[in-house]
């Protein structure tokens, strides 16, 4: 039905739609808008679109599960993506070159000791983790004047060469191990490197480190690869080793199978061995009952072999003999200790004894000292006495008392 049919009621009515449904559609329209710039946005942010990126490169022996836009991971989360991958000259060492960037701030964790290792997984997926430096210089960091500055790698290494063949010609390190000639030389690199920053580091943003990858002008950061064997290729060679071994595991299982054998035969063995034991030690039951008896005597004071070897008569026996013999052996200790106290005393008195003497005689020799007319005449008193005595022998009525006696002169024998 044309508009102009329609009664101004319904006309005006049909407006009022017309207009809601408008602005539904203008509403709806902005919020798909406003939905997609937050989408952009985010996605922009996520992959760094709007920050500042550093071209890096490594190589590798293949490139096999690796695809363009790839995460490149630094420390267990996302710090740039994949962007290109070339395959290096057929003399090179590595097959092919893989080129990434990592975006503001993480290449300030990137050195010059910084190493790129490569996983994967059962599915065959691989990635490549940036791993964070240790020692050295940074591959990138900014100035004091806002300019962003990166390492000249080919340059450094160069140096590194360099540096290597003059420590290897010197005749001290001739015997030295190679790692520690090659850790020698970095550690003298690192040195030149912080003495001559503006010789190593160049302008990032004027060397073309900030956009796409040339690799005439070498406008990228080459970290050397720590490349493992992928876990597929492990896996495959554990299989194959697996395989390999599996005739030496047959051969062992014949083998253990010889054993356990062997081993039910021996068993057979050993169990008629322990009937004959059993035998054996049912003959000895007997004898094991006697010694119990014998011990159990043994233990007993009335039945032990004290009392066997030395009968009950001859124990009293000897103890009435130990009896004198400790009686003796008391009264001779008491008379040694009498005698002791006397031969003390008389030791004592003659001790005195000899004082009294020589006090006597200190005396005597002190008198004849003093006096020395007294020895002559103690010899005339002695002259005096023996005349007196004389002639009392002459007396009559004495001479009887000086008589001697006549001795029995005994007959000769023939």
């Amino acid at each position: 039905m044309p508009l102009q049919d329609l009664t101004p009621e319904l006309r005006t009515r049909l407006r009022h739609v017309e207009r809601t449904v408008g602005w539904f559609v203008m509403l709806a329209a902005i919020i798909l808008a406003v939905g997609f710039g937050y989408y952009l946005y985010a996605t922009a942010q996520a992959r760094g679109w709007f920050v500042t990126k550093l071209n890096y490169a490594t190589s590798l022996d293949t490139a096999e599960g690796l695809h363009l836009g790839d995460p490149i991971t630094l420390m267990g989360f996302p710090v740039g993506e994949i962007t290109g991958v070339e395959a290096n000259d057929p003399s090179k060492t590595y097959g092919v070159t893989i080129f990434f960037q990592i975006r503001t701030p993480y290449w300030g964790y990137i050195w010059y000791d910084s190493k790129v290792r490569e996983d994967s997984d059962f599915l065959g997926h691989r990635s490549l983790e940036v791993l964070k430096g240790v020692n050295g210089e940074a591959s990138a960091f900014t100035n004091e004047f806002g300019k962003l500055l990166v390492l000249d790698h080919r340059l450094a290494h160069e140096e590194y060469n360099k540096l290597l063949a003059g420590l290897k010609e010197l005749p001290a390190n001739k015997a030295m191990a190679e790692e520690s000639i090659s850790n020698e030389a970095t550690s003298q690199l690192m040195k030149m490197i912080k003495a001559n920053r503006d010789e190593f580091y160049t302008n990032a943003v004027h060397a073309g480190y900030t956009s796409g990858i040339n690799q005439k002008m070498h406008n990228y950061y080459w970290i050397p690869p720590l490349q493992e064997p992928a876990l597929s290729d492990r896996l495959a060679s554990v299989a194959t080793s697996v395989q390999l071994a599996m005739p030496a595991i047959l051969g062992l299982t014949n083998q253990l199978s010889a054993i356990l054998s062997n081993a039910n035969v021996a068993v057979s063995q050993l169990q008629g061995t322990l009937s004959e034991l059993n035998g054996t030690l049912a003959q000895t039951r007997p004898t094991l009952t006697n010694l119990t008896l014998i011990t159990d005597n043994l233990r007993n004071p009335n039945g032990s072999l004290g009392t066997w070897l030395i009968p009950t008569n001859l124990a009293a026996q000897l103890n009435e003999t130990l009896q004198s013999a400790r009686d003796t052996l008391g009264s001779a200790r008491g008379t040694l200790d009498s005698t002791d106290t006397n031969l003390t005393k008389v030791a004592t008195d003659l001790d005195l004894t000899l004082q009294h003497l020589s006090d006597l005689t200190s005396n005597l020799a002190w008198q004849v000292s003093v006096n020395t007319n007294l020895v002559s005449e103690i010899s005339q008193t002695i002259v005096h006495t023996d005349d007196l005595v004389q002639g009392l022998k002459r007396e009559w009525f004495l001479r009887g008392a000086f008589k001697k006696k006549k001795s029995e002169v005994k007959a000769p024998t023939h």
